[in-house]
């Protein structure tokens, strides 16, 4: 079977470590160049109102838009945190049909605005769709758990025990508990536990400490796994990206 190539990318709103430059023209080549047929980001700008004026050749429409533009032809995006010049969130860019797709409120409190983006997409030749699920959890404790929680209740609900899924993005899992829930509690394996023995380590993309970013899945053998950190991907954002290859079980 082919193998399905997805990656994860916190990408920082479009702006390099501490929001030095805009960085969303070396971002999308740098996706392009990896190759992948579904892309989970995060922090991904829908609107804002000044950037356009401030800083030059910076895209005329949704930042999800200018990364898809002729490679990824389906792409869904999830508002989550807005504010008077715009808001931002996270997003799905597909090569292959995205058939449906929801945002869910998963915020656990007013002060972080967090959301749940859930597609389902047609895979050619697959008997289901697939499931994807793009998420970027709260920075406390408590709110995490609130978060796993409804994440949890949403793929119980929403996804078939027997359909493929994943679900990836940026935890902020500084002490690595979601495992409990989502291994333990829904039957997920993490991609790169399942390849190197522990989860990757993410951040900061310069040189990579924390184990904050994911690739959970369902119903789908993990091929390869890998993390692009170091130049060039630290002059893009702060976090490293995460790709892997995965085909059906």
């Amino acid at each position: 079977m082919t193998p399905l190539h997805i990656a994860t990318y916190n990408i920082h709103k479009g702006f390099s470590h501490f929001n030095r430059r805009m960085v969303m023209h070396e971002l999308r080549d740098q996706l392009r160049a990896l190759g992948s047929d579904i892309v989970f980001l995060q922090e991904v700008v829908g609107l804002h109102r000044h950037h356009a004026s401030r800083f030059e050749n910076y895209p005329a429409g949704p930042q999800y838009e200018f990364l898809a533009d002729a490679v990824w032809s389906d792409f869904a995006y999830g508002k989550n945190s807005v504010y008077d010049a715009g808001h931002h969130g996270n997003a799905i860019l597909s090569r292959y049909p995205i058939v449906r797709w929801d945002n869910e409120d998963i915020s656990a409190h007013r002060f972080e605005e967090r959301g749940l983006l859930h597609c389902e997409i047609a895979m050619p030749g697959w008997d289901q769709h697939l499931h994807c699920v793009c998420v970027h959890l709260g920075l406390f404790v408590r709110g995490r758990r609130k978060q796993l929680q409804a994440i949890e209740r949403r793929i119980e609900g929403w996804v078939p025990p027997d359909a493929p899924l994943i679900l990836a993005g940026d935890f902020n899992d500084w002490r690595e508990v979601a495992g409990k829930v989502l291994v333990e509690g829904l039957g997920l394996s993490e991609a790169f536990e399942l390849t190197r023995g522990r989860t990757a380590q993410s951040y900061p993309a310069t040189l990579p400490l924390f184990r904050l970013d994911r690739i959970y899945v369902r119903g789908l053998h993990v091929e390869k796994a890998d993390v692009h950190h170091g130049h060039p991907w630290s002059r893009i954002s702060d976090h490293a990206a995460l790709s892997a290859s995965l085909t059906r079980k």
